[in-house]
């Protein structure tokens, strides 16, 4: 009788300590928001690829974590803040999402940051850009997970202003990422001994650059830099094709531009375009098998931002598996102390601000006659590494660094 006890004691221990441990998952489900630009300017950067990147990883891991069942949903932001943030409050209040993944267009991104610290939760930014969601808009909440306007304006300002192109007009998307990848861009030029000449703002998902591209023309600038992306980016350099600016000796740079907007332009529109970027597919073995996977999936190579929330989604599965909680700040903890290493970065790191810290890389077009398959688009001119790519931890304003 008492080996029965003692043994119905031990099984009730037992279960009351699975029950426990069980317990540190809210809602018996891990639920991931991919919320994103599924059609409009960035949609091929972001879009159905983004959420692709998140359903690989999930898949990969097993579709479980921690013993209960990872969900994903998905919603299209249309690159408006109010449609936006009330989609992650409706997700956050009745659908019980843990975290909300990519959110390009930083005008969205940035309400959603905030709105995530107001709900305790996750998020991990891919798509959006502005280097403010690290400074002074910073979150304990917020990782910034792929590229940032600042990475994006000192790998190429530098890189340009060094050999002579030191006289800059930008032309510019009017919204918090186009100013934000201006200012960081034109400071880089300034500080490299460089002169801006001008500036032009566009309304965002612009269809006509005449008027913008004749300022630029008459300025004389050494490089029109566009400070804009996805289809403002496209158009923007079919239309300065037309008008004969790179013929009449202007260099254009494209601050941010994806593989699929080179891959769209052709390579021989887009031949000695200088790119910064935080991935390319063909870099070795490991980015290859990634990205051969996903083109079968999607049926183009992965953006950067793609390639970064497959590698954002698996660190922060792996973080909620090591801890068994899903509670936000410890599964931030573990996120911080943990590096990353795999596929999209070496000893990666996320500092105190949110910024995941990794290498950049500068690339140039190939030639059409250097290039050896569809996707052959890049060559290497610079590794960068992340310390010197990204901005000083203490140098963006952040209020949570001390």
């Amino acid at each position: 009788m008492q080996k029965l006890i003692a043994a119905v004691a031990a099984s009730f221990a037992i279960a009351a300590t699975c029950g426990a441990a069980q317990a540190q998952i809210s809602d018996n489900v891990v639920k991931l928001g991919v919320l994103t630009d599924m059609s409009s300017l960035y949609a091929d950067a972001t879009g159905k690829g983004s959420l692709a990147a998140v359903e690989m990883a999930v898949a990969d891991y097993g579709g479980k974590v921690a013993g209960v069942p990872i969900q994903i949903v998905s919603a299209d932001h249309q690159n408006k803040p109010d449609v936006g943030v009330n989609i992650a409050r409706n997700w956050y209040d009745n659908e019980k999402v843990d975290a909300v993944l990519d959110v390009p267009t930083s005008s969205v991104a940035l309400p959603i940051s905030a709105l995530t610290r107001e709900k305790n939760k996750i998020n991990i930014n891919s798509g959006g850009g502005s280097s403010d969601i690290t400074g002074t808009a910073c979150s304990p909440n917020t990782v910034h997970w792929t590229y940032d306007t600042y990475a994006l304006s000192n790998v190429a300002g530098k890189a340009m202003v060094k050999r002579g192109e030191d006289t800059w007009f930008f032309i510019t998307a009017d919204y918090a990422f186009g100013m934000a990848l201006q200012r960081d861009a034109a400071n880089v030029v300034k500080e490299s001994g460089g002169k801006v000449l001008g500036e032009v703002r566009h309304p965002l998902n612009s269809s006509d650059f005449s008027s913008f591209l004749l300022q630029a023309q008459a300025s004389k600038a050494k490089v029109v830099a566009l400070a804009n992306a996805g289809g403002d980016t496209t158009n923007a350099l079919k239309q300065a094709a037309e008008f004969g600016l790179t013929q009449g000796g202007q260099k254009m740079i494209a601050l941010l531009m994806e593989i699929t907007d080179v891959h769209s332009l052709g390579i021989k529109a887009t031949q000695g375009l200088i790119i910064t970027d935080a991935f390319y597919w063909d870099t070795n073995d490991e980015t290859r098998a990634f990205s051969k996977r996903f083109n079968e999936k999607v049926g183009h190579m992965p953006t950067m931002i793609q390639a970064g929330l497959y590698s954002a989604t698996m660190h922060y599965l792996k973080a909620i598996e090591a801890i068994k909680t899903d509670e936000a700040p410890k599964v931030m903890e573990q996120m911080r102390k943990t590096p990353i290493n795999d596929f999209f970065a070496r000893n990666g790191k996320i500092r105190i601000d949110g910024r995941m810290v990794h290498d950049m890389y500068l690339f140039e077009v190939k030639k059409p006659e250097e290039s050896k398959g569809e996707w052959d688009l890049y060559k290497l001119i610079a590794t960068v590494p992340g310390d010197e790519a990204f901005r000083p931890l203490d140098k963006g304003g952040c209020p949570l660094v001390k």
